[in-house]
């Protein structure tokens, strides 16, 4: 990566880290407004079977330089599964099992079309195509509730950001509504705006047909970011095999919330042998 004339490691930009040991290897790539640590509860399990790599995308509040962020370039999900596919050469991974967090699973399906022999299969968690209502379509959000989410994220992002935590989050559980909320708030308020803009303003449906990967789609029973319709219609679209679990829980992060009930979903997934 290129930056003001200086050449740096993607896995050094990305605090890459490689933990764990054995012959699979898991990716775990985290959501809008957070970071790796939220992967925290679920790492020690995976580290002891395989090995895992953990990272921060490049719109994370966690990165050194908030300035190797480009609205324009990280525009698209394309720049992030580049970025993706980059780092998995950089740091030489085989054929790996990708877990990807709300639109990082997006972004691995996109990866996966591009680079298919470097995944084994992709587990999205609470991943969603598209975010935006239509006649034919339930996203979970009408435009009117997306202009509303981005006005108030340009017009006071941490005042957002403290009512926008609790509301995708168990509220049963007040630390990981905190951690999130934290997460949130390191965020650059004008990359927080752009990134949001990509995910909320953004329609990925048409290439879920042409991921060939196997594919799990893990959700949880009452998401308030994404309709349960979403995960069934996109194992219908991919081409990959794929099978959809559902965790008895409310909330977008079962990573925080139900960390112990997604290692149990995540040891039936196939290709994971945990």
């Amino acid at each position: 990566m290129q930056v003001q004339g200086k050449t740096h490691s993607l896995s050094t930009d990305m605090n890459a880290r490689l933990v764990g040991s054995g012959s699979g290897t898991v990716v775990l790539a985290h959501g809008y407004g957070t970071d790796q640590s939220l992967w925290d509860k679920i790492l020690p399990d995976l580290a002891r079977r395989h090995r895992v790599l953990a990272f921060d995308w490049i719109f994370s509040g966690a990165v050194k330089d908030p300035d190797m962020f480009d609205p324009v370039k990280y525009s698209s999900f394309d720049a992030f599964a580049d970025d993706l596919i980059a780092l998995m050469e950089e740091v030489k991974l085989g054929p790996s099992v990708f877990v990807g967090h709300s639109m990082s699973g997006m972004i691995g399906c996109i990866a996966s079309i591009k680079r298919p022999e470097l995944f084994k299969r992709i587990v999205l968690i609470g991943a969603s195509p598209r975010y935006i209502n239509s006649e034919d379509y339930e996203g979970g959000f009408d435009i009117s509730e997306v202009e509303q989410l981005l006005s108030s994220i340009e017009s006071d992002f941490h005042s957002w950001a403290s009512s926008f935590a609790p509301l995708v989050m168990d509220p049963n559980d007040p630390p990981s509504v905190t951690k999130f909320e934290t997460c949130l708030k390191r965020m650059r308020p004008e990359t927080a705006l752009s990134v949001a803009k990509l995910i909320f303003l953004g329609d990925q449906r048409d290439m879920l047909e042409k991921v060939t990967v196997p594919c799990t789609f893990v959700q949880t029973t009452n998401d308030i970011v994404v309709p349960n319709s979403v995960p069934e219609l996109m194992a219908k679209k991919i081409k990959g095999k794929s099978t959809v679990e559902v965790i008895e829980i409310d909330g977008h992060f079962p990573q925080l919330t139900a960390h112990l009930q997604l290692l149990e979903v995540l040891r039936d997934v196939p290709d994971f042998d945990l």
